[in-house]
């Protein structure tokens, strides 16, 4: 019950306050829509009536010296009797026409009323032709300096009760008008003004408050009696009941929902949720069931991966010296996959007595796909490097032959080249793999930037660049994958041919065999306790001649 009640509370409070913030929102927007158009439905009517009243007044009438004069005061006369026709006949409270008395002090505080009249319904007597006024409203200021100083045609004052206290202004809400009065130099001589009670407006916003109030109220009890009613029969007792089988399921470890999905006939999300609950004991025996299935797969499938480990690492050169009868040379390799097996791959044979073909190459991707498509390039690699040819040759055609069939778009990187063991005549190509690295004899280790090409396997009909090198006896090659110079630490520095080439100073007189396992615990210590990005290969050559 305490579940239901404060479910019920949270959800019915938060439905009060949408709909409450709704209603004002709408109520607001409606209120200002409404007064916005009143206010320029009573500024047109008064500036209509302003300008009628303008006709009226000559430069001649506010020219004149002798206002006592008889001509004068029949013009005013007529002004007045016009003038008040027209406030009663359209409900003008005032009509008026100032004259400013303090130019030369910039001040709007002294007029002089030079004509008034007033309709019947004025709510307080307005001062009378010839009065002085020593004090206007502060609200009245921003319109005569537009009229005076900016050269405005008009300016508009709506004035509502709560901008003045009942001691100061007792006219309510109303709209003021006022129209300059130029001579023909354009200098404002006077000010029309006529004032007209907003009556209209101000008892419609009454009668709109107290409506939108009333509506407001009525329309939150009836949405709150029905959405309560709907909240407990159709979605609080259901979840309740759902709420309860399933703490007797946890239990008692039974089948408890049968009887819900046939009970609870909702087409909604708790009817779903009910039909999910019914099937929830047999899924989760079924996920047990399949979890341990996978466990078993999981095993098989480790247990034959290692075995593709296995044969993968047969394929390779793994007897060393390879060539115990050459001493022309020493050479010694290393592969070390990333996942259990790779893409890298390594190669050395003879093409024949005095040709030795060198190899290290690494396909695109890692894994089960990657090791497959290592296996078709190296296969063919091999077998048309023993057909004979140079190593663009060699490329060319192994490129065109891994491109048949390629419908998963992948490509190896190769460095191939062929030493003649007799001359130390070094030919390669390099196709998109890493630079290799090379020691002179009682030099240092050094980069060979050598002409690369695209990456095999990328393109049918690549012809690929070839480079050449002379071997003097006692000269050193390196040669490796970028699992070398791209291996990352934790903080995802990269380890880079300038450490490589460092590490490999750092031992420079030691055999092929020491150097490699050097340079991987080099590596190792580099990245650390982070995981091994890409596959490590590793092949070393040193030359020593006849």
């Amino acid at each position: 019950m305490r579940f239901r009640a404060n479910l019920t509370a949270q959800i019915l409070s938060g439905v009060v306050i949408v709909l409450a913030v709704l209603c004002g929102v709408v109520s607001f927007i409606g209120y200002s829509e409404f007064t916005e158009a009143l206010e320029l439905q009573y500024e047109s009517k008064s500036f209509n009536m302003a300008r009628t009243a303008a006709t009226y007044i000559t430069p001649g009438f506010l020219s004149a010296t002798d206002r006592m004069s008889a001509n004068w005061r029949f013009r005013y006369d007529i002004i007045q009797k016009e003038w008040q026709r027209l406030a009663d006949t359209q409900d003008a409270t005032f009509i008026y026409l100032y004259r400013r008395l303090d130019e030369e002090y910039n001040t709007y505080d002294r007029f002089e009323v030079l004509i008034s009249v007033m309709n019947a319904s004025a709510p307080y007597m307005v001062f009378s032709s010839g009065i002085i006024i020593n004090d206007m409203p502060d609200v009245y200021e921003p319109a005569y300096s537009s009229l005076y100083e900016d050269g405005a045609d008009r300016a508009v004052v709506p004035v509502y009760r709560d901008e003045f206290s009942e001691d100061e202004y007792k006219s309510g809400d109303h709209i003021t008008v006022l129209l300059p009065i130029r001579d023909s130099q354009g200098r404002v001589l006077a000010v029309l003004g006529v004032e007209q009670q907003m009556k209209a407006l101000q008892n419609a916003r009454s009668t709109y408050v107290r409506h939108v109030f009333l509506a407001t109220g009525v329309f939150l009890i009836v949405v709150l009696l029905g959405y309560g009613l709907y909240l407990k029969h159709g979605l609080l007792n259901p979840i309740r009941r759902i709420a309860e089988e399933a703490q007797r399921f946890a239990r008692e470890n039974t089948r408890p929902f049968v009887p819900l999905s046939q009970s609870i006939r909702l087409s909604n999300e708790i009817g779903q949720l009910a039909q999910t609950i019914d099937r929830m004991e047999t899924d989760i025996r079924s996920y047990i069931e399949d979890l341990t299935r996978a466990t078993r797969e999981k095993e098989q499938i480790k247990a034959e991966l290692h075995v593709a480990r296995k044969i993968q690492a047969d394929m390779l050169p793994r007897e060393f010296p390879p060539f115990p009868d050459r001493k022309e040379f020493e050479i010694f390799a290393t592969m070390t996959p990333a996942k259990e097996v790779g893409g890298d791959f390594y190669d050395f044979f003879f093409t024949d007595r005095d040709h030795l073909a060198l190899v290290i190459a690494d396909v695109s991707g890692k894994g089960v796909p990657a090791a497959l498509f290592m296996v078709i390039a190296k296969t063919l690699i091999k077998d048309r490097a023993q057909m004979g040819g140079t190593p663009s040759e060699i490329l060319d055609a192994v490129n065109n032959r891994l491109c048949d069939g390629n419908s998963e778009g992948f490509f190896v990187t190769v460095w191939l080249g062929i030493l003649e063991v007799s001359t130390g005549k070094l030919t390669s190509a390099n196709a998109g793999h890493e630079y290799p690295v090379i020691k002179r004899a009682g030099g240092m280790w050094e980069l060979i930037k050598d002409n690369h090409s695209p990456a095999v396997a990328v393109r049918s009909g690549l012809k690929f660049r070839e480079n050449s090198l002379e071997l003097r006896p006692g000269d050193s090659l390196y040669l490796y994958t970028d699992g070398v110079a791209e291996a990352t630490n934790a903080e995802n520095d990269l380890y880079g041919t300038d450490n490589m080439t460092a590490a490999l100073n750092r031992h420079p007189d030691e055999p092929m065999e020491e150097l490699l396992v050097s340079m991987k615990r080099e590596v190792d210590t580099f990245v650390g306790d982070a995981p091994q990005f890409d596959d490590i290969t590793m092949m070393g050559l040193q030359y020593w001649g006849q």
